[in-house]
């Protein structure tokens, strides 16, 4: 678990690696940073414009240093998400910031795919889907902010992977868990919050 503090650290680090990219093309680390930021951690950079989704990028599973997932996440967020066309520097005055840093994945067992929906809680999980080469991520605020319920919630991670929205009740289907602690700048480049995500 984050402390606030350590939250806002990762939420400016994030802003400062795309204005520092935006600008000079460079990537950089910072001199010094909490111990705890060289674990590897799974962690999504969100950038959202007025209330439309920007850029969203990261790594679900713990490969990189936390430090290191966080500026290359945030880099590729705002240059190369393909849904959008490419951030600029002057934009970034009308883009907030969020980095959710993730906990490893859980595949939810069942032998019945309809028990899916009781073992989901939204505002706590997010979800990864795969099937025949096909995966889709949403985190654990997504549901929250567009006020689905778990089945809901299930079928949209379904049409994120690619796949039919009832996909998740085929028994070959993967299905994992995540939670994430989420800090979020409240206006463009200004204070930052841990954002509550229990409904």
């Amino acid at each position: 678990m984050l402390n606030l503090e350590e939250g806002r650290f990762l939420v400016k680090l994030a802003r400062k690696s795309i204005e520092e990219y935006l600008t000079t093309g460079k990537k950089s680390m910072p001199g010094s940073f909490p111990e705890k930021f060289r674990e590897p951690c799974g962690v999504f950079v969100t950038l959202t414009k007025g209330e439309e989704l920007r850029g969203c990028i990261g790594f679900p599973l713990p490969r990189l240093p936390l430090i290191e997932a966080v500026v290359e996440a945030a880099i590729s967020s705002a240059r190369s998400d393909p849904r959008f066309p490419p951030v600029n520097l002057e934009e970034m005055k009308e883009i907030k910031v969020e980095v959710s840093v993730l906990t490893p994945p859980e595949l939810i067992r069942v032998k019945d795919p309809r028990d899916y929906p009781k073992l989901v809680k939204v505002g706590r999980d997010g979800l990864i889907v795969e099937w025949g080469g096909f995966s889709g991520l949403l985190l654990p605020q997504v549901p929250v902010e567009w006020k689905w319920d778990a089945e809901e919630f299930l079928c949209q991670t379904c049409m994120k992977a690619g796949l039919g929205a009832d996909c998740w009740l085929r028994k070959d289907v993967r299905i994992s868990k995540f939670s994430a602690q989420v800090f979020t700048e409240i206006e463009p480049g200004g204070e930052i919050e841990e954002k509550k995500l229990e409904t």
